[in-house]
């Protein structure tokens, strides 16, 4: 799943430069970053799986205070490692406060609602929507953004693999609206985000690590507010359940970001953000050999026309991708 996260490395393909950091030596080069790609895969291929299994025993906004909660302890304990210091602009910090509701509090909240009532699965290949939306939104508020033949056509050809997935030619049968519609929205509002991360959080001078650490922090006190207010204490803590959002926060949220800003440096955006097409398809497997979720012909199909359509959305020519390299996003 992607995680998106405050810049520069903001999974699902975010919008702002990545940033400047030394060279990495060629000898760390040949089998780490590999790994670490597979492993960032999996991780957040598996996090719909994690939302699910976590809903079993947890009410959404409590799931994701988890999520929130570990990821946040993990990514303090890698600025204390690193010596890394929290930004000292009330300014940077009030822009974190949007961007910590729109990248983390929010999608992350809707994905847990919508698992209530959608497969996995299918909050999965929602969450492939982002870098159509993205890519419509930036043409509009992003005037470096210029349209070309080959990314108008594949945002039409990614919403209709979405069309395809949702079964329009059958009068969306048996699909759940509400569901679906907040797995929708949550994979529009990353987007949202790195747009107004982009346009008000470059060049702060803070590292892409404190900044996404203070934004989680910020993220978690949201989530710890509204929580209380719409939820009541659990009366138990059920083992699995409760393992799952360990694991959602700390591993798919947490950890994730290390790995991303890890291959990010090593083998550059480009290649780092291909993560991307790799997560519905996890979370496809994962959803049906672990969950016993079922799948209808349409839904993998649908789900390789919005793969080939995102790809085809953030392709750029080598001159202008040379000149501003598109980092990562997501999940």
């Amino acid at each position: 799943m992607s995680t998106p996260t405050a810049p520069p490395t903001a999974p699902r393909p975010p919008l702002t430069p990545a940033p400047a950091v030394p060279a990495v030596p060629a000898s760390r080069r040949s089998v780490d970053w590999r790994l670490r790609f597979v492993a960032l895969s999996l991780i957040w291929g598996f996090s719909f799986l994690l939302i699910k299994v976590g809903t079993d025993g947890y009410a959404p906004f409590q799931v994701t205070l988890g999520r929130l909660l570990f990821g946040t302890v993990v990514l303090a304990a890698a600025m204390a490692v690193r010596r890394e210091r929290v930004p000292r602009s009330a300014r940077t910090w009030g822009h974190l406060l949007v961007a910590a509701f729109l990248l983390n509090a929010l999608p992350f909240s809707l994905f847990a609602y919508a698992e209530l009532t959608i497969p996995s699965t299918l909050a999965g290949i929602c969450n492939a929507t982002s870098p159509l939306w993205g890519m419509a939104l930036s043409l509009v508020a992003l005037s470096e953004d210029r349209p070309t033949r080959r990314r108008v056509a594949g945002l039409g050809l990614g919403f209709l693999g979405v069309l395809t997935v949702l079964g329009a030619w059958q009068g969306f049968s048996g699909l759940d609206f509400g569901g679906t519609a907040m797995a929708l929205l949550a994979s529009l509002s990353y987007p949202v985000g790195w747009i107004y991360v982009r346009r008000t959080l470059a060049g702060t001078g803070s590292s892409a690590l404190a900044l996404t650490g203070s934004q989680l922090f910020l993220g978690t006190v949201q989530l710890a507010l509204i929580t209380p207010a719409c939820t009541s204490m659990p009366s138990r803590f059920p083992l699995l359940p409760t393992l799952a959002v360990v694991a959602l926060g700390a591993l798919g949220t947490g950890l994730a970001v290390l790995l991303q800003y890890g291959l990010v440096q090593e083998v550059g955006p480009t290649t780092a953000q291909m993560v991307t097409y790799f997560i519905p398809v996890i979370a496809t497997a994962a959803g049906v050999a672990l969950l016993g979720e079922q799948l209808s012909w349409n839904t993998p199909v649908g789900a390789l026309v919005v793969l080939a359509g995102a790809a085809l959305t953030q392709s750029r020519g080598h001159r202008k991708a040379a000149r501003t390299p598109r980092p990562v996003s997501r999940n």
